[in-house]
């Protein structure tokens, strides 16, 4: 039976879509695969690792009727990608196994059985739909994707927590050591305040499917599951389960002294101090004076970086030391021009918001150098 029959881009982009959250290894070598379920000329591909499952259909062509297989997703995108874009690729099946052929190339691929794919249960008990445009959950996500822990003993911080409430969704990331807050619109009134802690995992393959464009993605919440929808496609994810901390009591307020300044010339004078940072600290010292920003790093080997900014301040006379990497984080992923900083003392978590913007906040502790 042909399976499908279909230009090799067109089938490599629908298997793409689908195929980030396969392990290439597995404890169930089933996972490896992607099931493709035909009916008719659409063909529906579904991947799985047990945690979440993603799903895309396509029309393919092929011959008429229904079937059902699996077949090692990785290998099938090598394949696709290794033939020329403008070919038309057959997939055909016989006696368990699947041959694809474009032009003189034949392949033939072993297949496990579609009924032996795990595919994820999903809750009954999924929330009211809401929705924003891909591009606005993008940017929120790349404003704090990188204060996610990694690998934390305390698995409620390995994610985002996603706060639907009214007509505004808020995400905030942390690692108990810096704090990110993003807020945006929601197009409709989420009645009940509907909270999930999304894995780290989904937080990143959402971040690489979601295209910077004004379709909607629309999203439910369940007791234990998320589910979003956007560009054809279906994704299930499990939660993190545990209580997220409290980010409210985190954040500053009415700190005394604040800058505004140039966040590239920022970004670019901590990139040049990080080099002669120690490998273990990572630390920086800020030395603020009415109008004039001095950094400073060291190492172990005597080293020692100097960087000068001249700033509109008039505030208090404030040493500090960060880590650098968590402010060359945060600079690193905004897109607006100038920054706002708020500090209290040497002691204090210091503040970082944009001028005219109130849907920002990032929080970072200081460290003693």
């Amino acid at each position: 039976m042909i399976v499908l029959k279909a230009a090799q881009e067109k089938l490599l982009e629908a298997l793409q879509s689908v195929a980030g959250i396969v392990e290439r290894r597995h404890t169930l070598p089933i996972l490896a695969n992607v099931l493709l379920r035909k009916n008719g000329p659409v063909v529906e591909l579904t991947t799985s690792d047990l945690e979440i499952q993603v799903r895309t259909s396509a029309e393919l062509g092929g011959d008429e009727g229904h079937f059902a297989t699996t077949v090692g997703a990785r290998k099938l995108i090598d394949i696709l990608r290794a033939l020329p874009s403008e070919q038309v690729v057959t997939l055909s099946s016989a006696q368990n196994k699947l041959t694809l052929a474009g032009g003189k190339s034949r392949f033939t691929l072993q297949s496990l059985p579609a009924d032996d794919f795990p595919l994820v249960n999903e809750a009954v008990d999924f929330g009211p739909a809401f929705s924003v445009p891909q591009k606005t959950l993008r940017q929120l996500i790349n404003q704090v994707h990188f204060a996610m822990a990694v690998h934390d003993i305390r698995y409620y911080l390995n994610g985002i927590l996603f706060i639907a409430e009214g007509k505004t969704l808020t995400l905030v990331a942390t690692d108990g050591h810096r704090l990110a807050l993003a807020q945006g619109t929601l197009e409709t009134d989420v009645p009940n305040r509907q909270e999930v802690i999304l894995p780290r995992k989904t937080v990143l393959e959402l971040q690489r499917l979601l295209k910077d464009e004004e379709t909607p993605i629309e999203m439910r919440f369940a007791g234990n599951q998320a589910k979003f929808a956007f560009s054809g496609l279906e994704f299930v994810t499990k939660l993190v389960e545990g209580k997220f901390p409290d980010y409210n009591r985190v954040i500053p307020r009415n700190h005394k002294n604040a800058l505004v300044v140039g966040r590239a010339a920022l970004l670019g004078s901590l990139q040049r101090a990080a080099i002669l940072t120690s490998e273990k600290f990572k630390g920086v010292r800020l030395n603020l004076e009415p109008g004039v920003l001095r950094i400073a790093s060291s190492n172990a080997e005597q080293e020692e970086a100097k960087e000068e900014l001249e700033i509109d301040y008039a505030g208090d006379a404030i040493e500090i030391g960060f880590n650098v990497t968590y402010l060359i984080d945060v600079l690193a992923n905004m897109q607006q021009e100038m920054v706002k900083i708020e500090l209290q003392d040497t002691n204090a978590s210091a503040l970082f918001t944009v001028p005219e913007q109130t849907g920002f906040k990032y929080v970072v502790m200081p460290m003693r150098i």
